[in-house]
């Protein structure tokens, strides 16, 4: 009977002490908030990733991935539900990406958002919206893997191209032209030397000529000063331009007064003149015809017909 008690008090113990487990794991394991459904479709594969794998928002735990399966709608995609922290901002420009924890590899669902959208995702159990899935870093290298693959082998075969007789007979060509450029460099360096040393004699002599070109500047720039004094002393008021100025208004003056007044008794004067010596000329001429004239005057005029005393002359001769 003590057997039978020790064994029932055993299992009783052990029975309750299980329960306890159970009971704690639960509780530890609770959801503490409200958890929202989200749907992610993925055309990539998901290697690695586990039902109750975490999902985390850059970096931080919210949520863990509730089952996996195929996509109806997108055949080859393969469809995951999450439940994620009410808290957590997905957007509409939110997006998942598949990443890896340490060198275990065990993989785990990365949300992250490109901040084009502000506007909240809604989601609910009977309309789960859907959050795309990028391609991870270890997706981007494998599809690239072909092309580096075909770049390697393109250049691997120019490489090969390069080696073949003929190629090499180029180069040690060109090996050989540099070996005589190289013997000729000796030559080239006292050639330049010389020529440094006409450079540096040309440019004493440009500094030389600079300086006489900065004096000639500076001449000029004095003649030119002095010019503008000069000019300015012309232009004052009461200087040599001025009195030009009022000595030619005196002039025009003049010329204005000589031809309204002067020039028409100068006129009259010459035309007097002028009638004065026709007089004169026609008295020459009468006194040079007729002497007497002089003394006894001017004869008098024969009558003409018509007129009395008129004779007519005989024999119709005048």
């Amino acid at each position: 009977m003590e057997n039978k008690a020790h064994a029932l008090a055993a299992g009783t113990f052990v029975l309750v002490v299980a329960a306890l487990l159970v009971t704690l794991a639960v509780w530890l394991t609770r959801e503490t908030g409200v958890q929202t459904v989200f749907e992610v479709s993925s055309s990539e594969a998901v290697t690695g990733l586990q039902p109750q794998a975490a999902v985390r928002y850059r970096g931080v735990n919210v949520g863990k991935v509730e089952s996996i399966a195929f996509d109806p709608e997108k055949v080859g995609s393969v469809l995951l539900r999450i439940s994620v922290d009410e808290a957590t901002p997905i957007t509409h420009s939110s997006f998942a990406t598949l990443g890896f924890q340490g060198v275990t590899g065990i993989a785990f669902v990365q949300l992250d958002d490109s901040g084009e959208s502000k506007e909240r995702m809604t989601s609910s159990p009977t309309h789960m919206a859907r959050i795309p899935m990028r391609p991870n870093l270890v997706n981007k290298l494998a599809e690239r893997g072909s092309h580096l693959l075909t770049q390697i082998e393109l250049i691997i075969e120019r490489v090969n191209q390069s080696l073949v007789p003929e190629n090499q007979s180029l180069v040690m060509k060109s090996v050989a032209s540099l070996g005589r450029a190289a013997d000729s460099l000796p030559t080239l360096v006292h050639e330049a030397r010389k020529t440094l040393v006409s450079l540096r004699e040309v440019s004493t002599s440009v500094v030389a000529t600079t300086d006489a070109a900065k004096k000639s500047v500076d001449q000029a720039t004095v003649t030119a000063t002095e010019l503008n004094r000069l000019v300015q002393g012309v232009q004052q008021p009461g200087a040599v331009l001025d009195q030009l100025t009022q000595g030619a208004g005196a002039l025009t003056a003049a010329g204005q007064a000589l031809q309204m007044d002067t020039l028409p008794r100068l006129n009259r004067a010459m035309d007097d003149t002028s009638l004065a010596a026709r007089n004169l000329s026609r008295v020459a001429n009468t006194l040079d015809s007729n002497p007497q004239a002089l003394i006894l005057g001017n004869p008098a005029t024969k009558p003409g017909p018509g007129e009395p005393g008129f004779v007519a002359p005989i024999g119709g001769t005048p």
